[in-house]
């Protein structure tokens, strides 16, 4: 393949390689010239232009397939228009010659193609440059067409069409000859040419006058001839021609009309021909005659259908101005279309008319008009409905005006949703009157219509929530108004039903209230319909309905009304056999015909409630439902229909649909005794055994495989026309669902991608029902059942025939299929042999059915068979017998039948259990796929090969090479018209692809083959004309990695049949999806757009941060011009493909042909928004991951000026702007993302500093803005979860310390205020709305936020309280209110008789279960706030009695008994919040937030603060040690350290409270003193206090500090690790650790501490050991001082003068030294080992433990050891051995001379020696200085404790040194500063020694002279310095050195 990239076609190259792989070669040849040659210089092109042309030209006769013709053409015509143009005619000749040639020849054809590709790929690209040749070429090409096949007609239209687009207007005097040979084409056989045709003509119209002015009416009738028995790709041609057309005729371009004068056509006209289309189809106007007076033939759907798209497409070339000026007019029109008896001529001729209406008004009005616009469109179509109310009360035509009503009040309904809260100024406006005119449909004669009312009432609800409970209540009380009215009952109780069932959509719910007065409604209406025989089916009718929607509120409503309905429903049916038996015998046809309704609704309200209360079903509940089940199971309907006549029919198959539905939900066991009757009745039902109409199932697609649409066309669902194109699908009543089929479908929920619900008609469901049921029954019948069913399948086909046969198979095979798939979700098998047999022979009789779609399901069913059956043997007999019939069969159905069976056995199988077939599939599908005279054929046997590939896997990567070479040839000569098969390749090569997966990236040279052959592939599709096939292309270059980002972006742009040709200009990609976001409808492409938006931003929105915020803030804002220059063509179909070619992808983006107009996108809609205020957030979250600069203003503005990079900071104002439009928009999803919006901004940037006001924060400047932004939420309509949410702001904002100043912080703080007001008018107080959930949630939120502000501010003590304080007592009380709700809530199911019957302070209990949530979000801030206030008031102390009251009288769970347990109620309190931390701290919810376990730890602190709890923790040890062993737990699933600081703080606390209480106890009685431990020493796990505070420290420390546990060293993968300084975190916690650790031994008896001791002495010494580090600072690790402080606490406690442990006590702490000695052994693995804190620590024992080590030499030794390595450490870090000096001092002054002699005499020495030699080296540094300084005092005080007669001894050693340390008078001026301090401080003592020993004094100096020169000389230059220095040099002693290492406690 490199070889193929060079300017000149490498002929060697290409000599050498084989036949097959030659157009491979030249594809790719021709792939890198077209892209080379325009970016080559031009002068290298025009040297090897002659050879280049020569070889191109070659290239024509060399029989090129489709895609290359495509390349050549475009590169010949590039080469020309680049280089030099002379030789062009010549090959225009040549091309034309060919052309004209008279060889008909199938070989000569790709040659003949090639040429006339080039003839119009020249004229697209140089138009005029060629002149006045035009007309011959034209006359040439359409003489070829007349003589041409399909393939060449289609390639010769399209050349002709760029041949005009290249010429423009040049060609007029052609065009006539043009359109007359072109218009006859438009109803060729081949559907390929006739959408060429439609594209040739489009491009003709542009520029021919005549087409859209005299020819007008030909061409609308030619068009909707075309559109007869079309498929869909001509339809979108047809529809864009027709639409274009129209628009032009009514707007023409202006150029053409300044050319001639035109008459204008006026709308009037325009939308006259339209509709004729609509009306009478395309059997234009001359047959008219008698066929029309008849007013018999309907008109063609498929005509029907393309007309709609073509309005929509008219509309949309018009533009959304036009159709907003206009809207009247063409709202008018389309709704007379559907009032036209032509379009209603049977029910399901209407609905198809409705969908199509509705379809063109959803398509123009929901993508055209932005939201203003849309609101006055809502205006005009409630003016449409009132008027045509009007006229039916004056008696018109209902039938005509129930379907006007439909599509109006459908249009209305999702204008409304759509619009959701902006759509308040059209509900609200009087003039309007939007729910009068609604709701006075509900009064209509049709029901239809007041089903469509209903409709849209819901969708109003839904828009606008707090509309719901009002209108729910105006229907109650209609219907109880106007009870004797049947229209009134039947609409006011559709309108409830349909209210009901949005309720799930709002999630603030409606009043609780509303559920009763429902239930009383329905019995009223149930109990009343036998009064009135002229409203008893009405009445019984409505009843049932509303009580099935009532189910859909879910349990929690319907467990009040549950007897009642169960005894409800048992009164509908009769009660035993007997009755049944007696019932037949009475009634008339009308009571039969209401009993009938009525068992139907119940049933129908039954299974609404097993599908919406789950929870409800319970063993017993289930029994009782099914005695009115089985009695309705064996109800004789048909005896009874015989009796009273056919019309009860209808009423019977709704009992039957009922039936079924509910069954298909319970568990088939409860109804197994009826299985016999059941599946008697179902195999009737589907195989049409009463039924004389071939009424066939809609389940079949959907039970087929997704991928196998390709084979049955209904790949048609993945477009933007599938609402209308159901219309067109095979089945019975395909796409005609509409909501007067089955009423009960108001109240359920839409099914996904359907705007409303459509149930299909009765006949069809009741089908569809009894299939889905089977398949449920069928895994639980036995084998001679199934066998006996099977039989009588095959018996059932055989008897039919014709049509009828297709369609008692269609159903069977449903079915079966629908069996099968219920057998593989039940694991279980199909049965014995002979049920296997006679299955299979069902099977293998349908694969060679004609019918695509049943051989599809006989595929499918067969790969599912072997599923279940799962034997190799069976396996095997099913694929022999598709390759035996394979190699023999020659026609095309069972060809393609049994390779998909092939298919299907492996997608089912899987590659391991048909791996041994796979050589022979493989090898059979390839012959197949090469089947050129069948393209089905082709399009089956690719399709089945690439469900082999995926399946097979890795198993299959022998084939890939023959598999691939066979799809590259393919793709180079199947002609793309046939797009099924290009779309079953681009299948094979996806499939191939992801089977070499990661191996592509090697580097082999069959890999390297392998993937350049997968990027050819990718690259002819991605050329295909059809958007489907570029789509899978673009998909398989992204798993390749290519060019990700734009196919990205074009994948997006392309899926789904449509092309928005973008022009992507400032606003980049990104401006561009957002401005899509505001025209598409559909749901999943959104979802796509939201999701390449979301990974755009995260990898570009930091670095381009202005951009996206200048994105998001047009959004925002809604100024109309949001796109910048975005330009829409939207609905760009196929036609324009090949013009696409001709554009590189770059131009793609940038320029379009001049004749686009610009449309003015539409401003962004509510969703929009929303959408980019969720980016914002995303933004600010992305830039704190990125760069911590974002938020530091000093930093950013220094960046700004070095322009370096963006930062966030600098926009903030531009984000509070944001924030704050959102925040106060009419749209509440708007309002919540904005005020998530604020909150994040508030807590990110609360804390940045402004650097030009040092004290004040930037945020300060705005606090305007926020409490603007908050105010609006706290109004009294504004719904509960936004005020909740502004709530959660306010805490945020008052508690961020942003602002200090009171009267700047009332503004908000009155806003919580007026809220808690609220709060306190308790429950039940104002109309509700919403549900009691919502107000819980409500006040939840505002009692949280005030937890928030009140704990917050008691973090920051010292600024004034925020005045939370004359509302605490009334906040107080409800805290504890609260507190008590949830640990109510929290008690476990079995205790929910102790809750109060009528709720609590917060919740009603029928609301509980979601109550529970709202208080789960919220009682740990109160928590909180509660004990701080406890603590701050002692425990109210200054709370009145009637707070006690409040608070709850016994905490539940204590026991109720007499008061001697429970003394105050300051022990209620305790127990009350201990009980609820406790309950929450043993098993936080994974989900549970982090701030609430911190909430909840810290609350618990506070509260042990306080010494009455102390006492109760003291007094009650099991608790206490419950307590640690939750908190023990806690840790081991939580790790955030602040969570593990915070426990620590709590088990500090709680040992502090036995401390104290131990030693209150000592004061009164020694003997209860003892402790833990008593005199055994046992501590007692479970009960013992210290034990489970050990086991908890233990795991602290060991986790922080692995090296700690001695088993992780034994291990042999053990590696020591070197210590090494802990985070600061780890090290505070490890510090408080054993600081707790050290004060456990004094809660112990002397026995018990003996118990403990040595595990804590471990600990500590080794926390020594392993934290004990040199620091840069010289300052000491936080764990190294705790570990003294313990040492030191545990070697001085009063243990040690105990006798009874003195032994013991010895031995510890002699083995305690022997340990930290060993540790602090100089060793080459810890070079960095903190000597200072081990010498610190051996101080500690020999100067604390001085007795018992007393004449232990082998410590006595160690130690001294260690001092001498001290003294003589060459360490640089000499400070330390001025601590060491310290350290000596301390330990030869101790008391004990016995401790301290044996040191001295071993250490002093050493010291002398060292002081000496500092004679030689003057300290350089303070730190050097002070060392010499403290090592002199030592010796100083050594001289003082020395005996008379030795003391001048002792002088002799430290005068000398003294003397030598001063300076001589020469020296002492040039002396650095440190030297100086020497001298100074060595004359200072000397002068100080002298007087304090004269005599011995006296005796040194005079025995040496030379001291005695050196003092004199020195005092002499001392006297004679000045005395303003001597006075300062008096002050000198005192200021000393501060010594540098400070310890932060003294430990002596």
């Amino acid at each position: 393949m490199e070889l193929a990239h060079s300017l000149l076609l490498n002929e060697d190259a290409l000599a050498q390689i084989t036949e097959a792989k030659r157009p491979v070669f030249i594809f790719e040849w021709l792939r890198f010239l077209d892209k080379v040659l325009v970016a080559a210089n031009k002068v290298d092109v025009k040297e090897k232009q002659k050879k280049l042309v020569e070889q191109l030209t070659g290239l024509i006769s060399s029989a090129p397939g489709p895609p290359t013709r495509k390349l050549l053409a475009k590169n010949l015509a590039t080469l020309y228009s680049i280089g030099d143009t002379f030789t062009v005619f010549q090959t225009l000749d040549k091309c034309n010659d060919i052309i004209k040639s008279k060889d008909d020849t199938p070989a000569y054809l790709p040659t003949k193609l090639a040429a006339v590709a080039c003839v119009g790929a020249f004229y697209e690209k140089m138009g005029r440059m060629l002149g006045s040749s035009f007309p011959d070429t034209i006359n040439n090409l359409l003489k070829a067409l007349k003589s041409a096949e399909s393939q060449g007609r289609g390639e010769i239209l399209l050349s002709l069409q760029k041949v005009l687009s290249g010429l423009g207007g040049a060609a007029a005097s052609c065009h006539r000859d043009i359109y007359k040979n072109a218009r006859s084409l438009l109803t060729d056989r081949s559907m390929a040419v006739r959408c060429a045709v439609a594209k040739c003509l489009l491009e003709l119209q542009n520029e021919a006058v005549f087409m859209w002015t005299t020819e007008l009416e030909n061409v609308a009738t030619l068009c909707f001839k075309a559109l007869e028995g079309s498929n869909y790709g001509v339809r979108v041609a047809v529809a864009k021609l027709l639409g274009t057309v129209m628009a032009t005729a009514l707007m023409p371009k202006q150029a053409a009309v300044m050319r001639q004068n035109v008459k204008r056509a006026t709308l009037e006209e325009v939308l006259e021909l339209m509709a004729t289309g609509f009306l009478r189809g395309g059997s234009g106007f001359l047959k008219s005659g008698g066929e029309m007076l008849k007013g018999g033939g309907s008109v063609s759907r498929e005509v029907r259908v393309g007309v709609t798209q073509a309005y929509v497409v008219f509309v949309t070339t018009l533009g959304g101005q036009w159709l907003e000026r206009n809207f009247g007019t063409f709202l008018s029109h389309v709704l007379d279309l559907v009032s036209h008896p032509r379009a209603t001529q049977t029910h399901v001729e209407a609905v198809y008319s409705r969908r199509c209406v509705s379809f063109m008004l959803r398509a123009t009005l929901g993508g055209l008009l932005g939201e203003k616009a849309q609101i006055a469109a809502g205006k005009e179509i409630c003016q449409a409905i009132s008027k045509q109310m009007r006229a039916v009360a004056g008696a018109g035509d209902v039938s005509a005006s129930q379907h006007v009503m439909v599509c109006a009040l459908k249009e209305l309904g999702s204008l409304v949703q759509s619009l959701s809260a902006t759509a308040s100024p059209l509900i609200q406006e009087p003039s309007v009157g939007l729910l009068e005119t609604v709701t006075s449909v509900l009064l209509h004669p049709s029901m239809a219509a007041r089903l469509a009312a209903a409709w849209c009432l819901r969708c109003v609800a839904v828009a606008l929530p707090y509309q719901l409970t009002p209108l729910l209540d105006r229907c109650a009380e209609r219907i109880n108004n106007l009870k004797s009215s049947p229209e009134a009952v039947s609409g006011y109780s559709f309108a409830m039903a349909a209210l009901l069932g949005g309720v799930h959509q709002c999630p603030l719910g409606i009043p609780h209230t509303k559920g009763k007065l429902v239930v009383s409604i329905a019995e009223d209406l149930l109990r009343t319909a036998a009064q009135n025989s002229r409203l008893s089916l009405q009445r019984t009718q409505a009843g049932w309905l509303l009580l099935g929607a009532l189910m859909t509120l879910g349990p929690s409503l319907v467990r009040y009304h549950l007897p009642k309905m169960l005894l409800l429903w048992r009164n509908v049916f009769p009660r035993s056999q007997k009755e049944l038996e007696a019932e037949k015998a009475r009634g008339d046809s009308f009571t039969w015909q209401v009993t009938l309704e009525g068992r139907a609704g119940a049933l129908c309200a039954m299974r609404s409630f097993v599908a919406h209360c789950p929870e409800l079903l319970t063993e017993d509940v289930i029994r009782r439902l099914m005695t009115p089940i089985e009695c309705a199971m064996t109800m004789i309907v048909p005896a009874i229909i015989k009796v009273h006549g056919a019309h009860l029919k209808a009423s019977a198959a709704m009992v039957r649909l009922r039936l079924y539905d509910i069954l298909a939900l319970l568990p088939p066991k409860t109804y197994e005794g009826s299985f016999n009757a059941l599946l008697r009745e179902l195999v009737a039902e589907f195989t049409l055994t009463d039924n004389s109409a071939n009424t066939t199932t809609s389940l079949l697609r959907s039970l087929c495989h997704y991928d196998d649409s390709v084979l049955m066309g209904s790949w048609l669902q993945e477009t933007d026309h599938k609402s209308i194109e159901d219309q067109l699908q095979p089945n019975s009543a395909s796409g005609s669902g509409a909501l007067e089929h089955d009423p009960s479908s108001i109240y359920l929920r839409v099914p996904v991608g359907e705007a409303i619900p459509g149930p299909l008609p009765l006949g069809v469901s009741v089908i569809d029902a009894s299939v889905a049921l089977f398949g449920v029954v069928f895994p639980h019948v036995s084998f001679k059942h199934r066998l006996q069913m099977l039989d009588h399948f095959a018996e059932c086909i055989k008897q039919a025939k014709g049509v009828r046969q297709q369609a008692v198979q269609l159903n069977i095979f449903t079915a079966v299929l629908s069996a099968l798939k219920g057998l593989a979700e039940n694991k279980s098998t199909l049965g014995p042999e002979e049920v296997r047999k006679s299955a299979l022979a069902l099977v293998m009789g349908a694969l060679d059915n004609p019918n695509p779609i049943l051989r599809c399901a006989a595929g499918e069913a067969l790969g599912r068979m072997a599923q279940v059956v799962g034997e190799a043997t069976f396996i095997a007999r099913m694929a022999q017998t598709s390759f035996d019939k394979l190699k023999s069969a020659r026609d095309v159905v069972s060809r393609t039948g049994h390779s998909l069976a092939l298919g299907c056995l492996h997608r089912y199988v899987g590659g391991i259990g048909s791996g041994q077939h796979l050589k022979t599939s493989v090898s059979i599908l390839l012959a197949l796929a090469q089947d050129g005279s069948s393209h089905e054929v082709q399009t089956w046997a690719l399709h089945s090969l690439a469900l082999i590939v995926d399946s097979s896997g890795p198993m299959y990567r022998g084939y890939v090479e023959p598999t691939l070479s066979l799809v590259l040839t393919l793709l180079l000569t199947v002609p793309p018209s046939h797009t099924e098969v290009h779309q079953c390749l681009g299948r094979c090569l996806g499939a191939l692809i992801t089977t070499v997966g990661p191996e592509l990236q090697g580097n082999g040279a069959t890999i390297s083959t392998i993937r350049s052959s997968c990027l050819v592939g990718c690259a002819i599709m991605q050329d295909h004309s059809d958007s489907l096939v570029q789509a899978a292309a673009i998909s398989f270059c992204v798993s390749l990695n290519v060019d990700f980002l734009l196919s990205c972006s074009e994948r997006k742009s392309r899926r789904k049949q449509r092309q928005h040709y973008l022009n992507i200009t400032e606003t980049g990609l990104e401006g561009v999806l957002f401005g899509m976001l505001d025209r598409e409808t559909d749901r999943k492409l959104c979802s796509d757009i939201h999701d390449t938006l979301g990974h755009m931003l995260s990898s570009l929105a930091v670095e381009k941060l202005s951009h996206w915020l200048k994105l998001c803030k047009d959004v925002l804002a809604a100024t109309t011009d949001v796109g910048g220059a975005v330009v829409f063509e939207v609905e760009k179909d196929e036609e324009d493909s090949e013009k696409k070619d001709e554009m590189d992808d770059d131009t793609m983006f940038t320029g379009l042909g001049e004749d686009d107009k610009s449309k003015p996108s539409v401003a962004p809609r509510w969703v929009t928004r929303v959408f980019a205020a969720d980016c914002l957030c995303r933004i600010i979250l992305l830039c704190e991951n990125a760069d911590k600069t974002h938020f530091d203003l000093a930093a950013a503005r220094s960046a700004q000026a070095k322009n370096v990079k963006d930062l966030l900071v600098l926009h903030l104002s531009d984000l509070i702007r944001m924030a704050f439009m959102a925040a106060t928009d009419h749209s509440n999803q708007l309002r919540m993302a904005g005020l998530q919006a604020l909150e994040d901004i508030i807590k990110k940037f609360a804390s940045v500093p402004e650097p030009e006001f040092p004290g004040h924060v930037i945020l300060e400047q705005y606090q305007a803005n926020v409490g603007a932004a908050l105010r609006p939420a706290f109004s009294p309509d504004t719904p509960s979860d936004i005020t909740a949410k502004a709530c959660q702001v306010c805490s945020t904002w008052i508690g961020s310390g942003v602002v200090s100043d009171l009267n700047d912080l009332r503004r908000v703080h009155n806003l919580l205020v007026s809220s808690l007001d609220k709060v306190q008018a308790g429950k039940g107080s104002s109309s509700q709305l919403y549900s009691e959930s919502a107000t819980t949630m409500e006040k939840l939120a505002v009692l949280k936020a005030w937890a928030e502000v009140r704990w917050k501010m008691n973090d920051d003590e010292d600024e004034e309280d925020l005045g939370t304080d004359p509302e605490l007592p009334s906040l107080s009380r409800l805290w504890l209110a609260m507190l008590r709700d949830y640990a109510l809530l929290t008690l476990p199911a079995e205790f929910s008789s102790q809750l109060p019957p009528d709720g609590g302070a917060f919740y009603t209990p029928e609301t509980i279960d979601t109550a529970r949530l709202h208080y789960r979000s919220s009682w740990a801030p109160v928590l909180h706030a509660v004990a701080l206030w406890l603590n701050s008031t002692g425990f109210g102390a200054g709370v009145g009695q009637e707070e006690v009251s409040s608070a709850p009288s016994k905490p539940p769970g204590l026991p109720q008994g007499g008061s001697s347990t429970i003394k105050t109620f300051e022990d209620i309190f305790v127990f009350f919040l201990l009980g609820v931390s406790i309950e929450f701290l043993c098993f936080p919810r994974p989900e549970e937030p982090i701030e609430h376990v911190m909430s909840c730890l810290r609350a618990l602190c506070t509260l042990l603060e306080a010494p009455c709890a102390k006492t109760h923790i003291a007094d009650d040890q099991l608790l206490a040690v419950e307590l640690l062993n939750v908190l023990h737990r806690l840790l081991l699933t939580r790790d955030p350290p602040a969570v593990q600081l915070q426990v620590t703080a709590v088990v500090q606390e709680t040992i502090r409270a036995a401390h104290d209480r131990k030693e209150e106890d000592g004061e009164k009685d020694s003997q209860a003193s003892l402790g833990e431990g008593g005199d055994t020493g046992e501590l007692i796990p479970g009960k013992s206090l210290v034990f489970a505070a050990m086991e908890l420290l233990v795991f602290i420390l060991v986790r922080h500090l692995p090296q700690l546990n001695t088993r992780v060293k034994e291990s042999p993968s053990h590696v020591p690790l070197r210590p090494q300084r802990l985070p600061e975190e780890s090290a505070r916690l490890v510090a408080n650790a054993v600081s707790i650790l050290a004060e456990l031994p004094s809660l112990c008896s002397p026995a018990g501490s003996m118990t403990i001791l040595p595990t804590v002495l471990f600990l500590i010494t080794g926390v020594l050991k392993e934290t004990a580090v040199k620091t840069p600072d010289n300052s000491v690790p936080v764990p190294v001082a705790a570990a003294l402080q313990g040492i030191k606490t545990i070697i001085t406690s009063p243990i040690a003068r105990m006798e009874s442990v003195q032994t013991q006590w010895t031995s510890l702490v002699r083995s305690s030294l022997a340990s930290v000695l060993e540790y602090s052994q100089p060793d080459e693995s810890r070079p960095d080992m903190d000597e200072v804190s081990m010498l610190t620590a051996i101080t500690l024992f020999l100067l604390s433990a001085s007795s018992e080590l007393v004449g232990v030499t082998v410590l006595q030794k160690g130690c001294m050891d260690r001092f001498r390595n001290a003294l003589n450490s060459s360490d640089p870090w000499v400070s330390s051995h001025a601590r060491c000096y310290q350290l000596l001092l301390s330990v030869f002054q101790h008391s004990s001379r016995a401790l301290s002699t044996p040191y001295i005499h071993a250490l002093a020495p050493l010291m002398v020696e060292k002081l000496k030699a500092v004679e030689r080296s003057r300290p350089g540094t303070a730190a050097e200085l002070q060392a010499v300084q403290e090592g002199i005092r030592v010796l100083e005080n050594l001289v003082g404790m020395g005996e008379e007669q030795n003391r001048v001894q002792l002088l002799a050693l430290l005068v000398p040194t003294l003397v030598s340390y001063l300076l001589d008078e020469n020296s002492i001026s040039s002396a650095p500063q440190v030297s100086k301090g020497l001298h100074e401080f060595a004359l200072q003592n000397l002068m100080r020694i002298g007087p304090l020993y004269p005599a011995a004094f006296k005796i040194v100096i005079g025995a040496a002279p030379e001291l005695k020169t050196r003092l004199e000389s020195a005092i002499r230059a001392n006297q004679a310095s000045s005395k303003a220095k001597a006075a300062a040099r008096q002050a000198q002693p005192a200021v000393q050195a501060a010594p540098t290492i400070k310890l932060k406690t003294s430990f002596f």
